[in-house]
């Protein structure tokens, strides 16, 4: 069966390197990273490898990383932990209306506990401006969190200058980095943030691991209480294994940045392409410019992105809105954006990676063509072994 995967955004296959380098660790760490003996020994080396190399791709220092067990562990750590930390200073945090649940859900979760959340809203391209952060600071503000590109459609937004703002007032900044670690450059002193959240199935690690920087001299209260693992900011024996294949997807991640560009043009084809087949019944959702370089969102208009999708079950793709009794409910991203419901109830996010083709690319359009009735011609024929990755490793 020819099938395409276009959802590098919800998740990526686990890269050859990584499996490699977790398989040495099957066999070679068994031991428990906290022991001085010699079965130890190897376990708590191999931690300390993959943080430095965690570290080297943020440019941070390794004391600086915490290994989570993923992007919502380091988005809850971030944003609980600070509070609890400062809430004799303060109750007020400020994010965006579009940020993931593992954002939005802790800050509500806060506001139980007597947090003052201000969700700021975006423009119609997705972007935070970053006044409305500023007007939104008051004396009783202490944490910003504001997510470096969005999941859905792709934004980038303005970090560097939302993180200096933050430090004007003395107040900490957090990102959620999940969708740009190992697609686009993610310096902490770049993009001056104190906070910085990783989801490693995003760029070829494998499920179940992240990790949360934090600036040197930031104080967060743990989530998970307990021995002094990780310098004493998350208790719990370190698994090694997933430990080491988030870093050996660090390592890998390093040079293939410098390759986006690669991505971008297929990225561009498909919107040429989709442009080409649809003309004005095709719009593209998120900023033009500032986005991802794998990311297309786009909406059918007058269509159902389900609907569309269940047509072609050999494409991997995720739609941005939800039908639930017979009636299409929108993304709260969509509709932060202000997307109207006859728009926003054919969006489709497809999404890319180093793996891609162009010939995929084409086969899908045309996919979509006929799905759609746009034209009565068959699908190009393509060979097999030219066409298929290997998702199965």
């Amino acid at each position: 069966m020819r099938r395409v995967y276009l959802d590098y955004n919800a998740s990526t296959p686990i890269a050859p390197e990584v499996v490699e380098a977790m398989s040495g660790s099957l066999k070679a760490n068994f031991g428990n990273p906290s022991s001085s003996h010699w079965a130890g020994r190897p376990a708590r080396a191999a931690v300390a490898q993959a943080r430095k190399q965690i570290a080297a791709l943020l440019g941070a220092s390794p004391d600086e990383i915490v290994f989570t067990s993923g992007g919502s562990e380091a988005n809850n750590y971030a944003i609980k932990g600070a509070f609890m930390a400062l809430r004799s200073r303060g109750r007020h945090i400020i994010t965006t209306r579009i940020e993931h649940p593992s954002v939005i859900q802790p800050c509500r979760h806060l506001e139980t506990l007597g947090a003052e959340v201000t969700y700021v809203p975006v423009d119609c391209t997705g972007t935070v401006d970053p006044d409305d952060i500023r007007k939104a600071i008051t004396n009783r503000t202490i944490l910003i969190s504001v997510m470096h590109a969005n999941n859905e459609v792709g934004t980038i937004q303005p970090i560097a200058e939302i993180s200096r703002l933050a430090h004007e007032r003395g107040l900490l900044f957090h990102t959620d980095a999940a969708q740009t670690v190992g697609k686009i450059s993610t310096r902490v002193e770049e993009l001056g943030v104190d906070l910085l959240s990783i989801a490693g199935h995003k760029f070829h690690a494998p499920k179940g691991v992240g990790a949360l920087y934090v600036r040197q001299g930031v104080a967060l209260e743990s989530l998970i209480h307990g021995a002094g693992h990780e310098g004493g900011r998350r208790a719990g024996t370190e698994n090694v294994l997933l430990d080491v294949g988030l870093g050996a997807a660090c390592e890998l991640a390093r040079p293939r940045i410098g390759r986006q560009s690669e991505v971008r043009q297929l990225r561009d084809l498909l919107w040429a392409r989709l442009l080409e087949s649809f003309g004005n019944h095709v719009v593209l959702n998120g900023h033009p410019e500032h986005r991802l370089p794998n990311t297309v969102n786009v909406s059918f208009v007058g269509k159902v992105g389900a609907d569309i999708l269940s047509k072609l079950p050999d494409v991997a793709a995720s739609t941005g809105s939800a039908c639930h009794d017979g009636a299409v409910e929108l993304s709260p991203v969509l509709r932060a954006m202000g997307i109207q419901p006859n728009f926003g109830m054919g969006a489709i996010r497809f999404s890319m990676g180093m793996d891609t083709t162009s010939k995929e690319i084409e086969w899908v359009v045309d996919r979509l063509r006929q799905a759609m009735g746009f034209t009565n011609e068959s699908c190009m024929e393509m060979e097999e072994d030219e066409f298929v990755p290997d998702y199965s490793i």
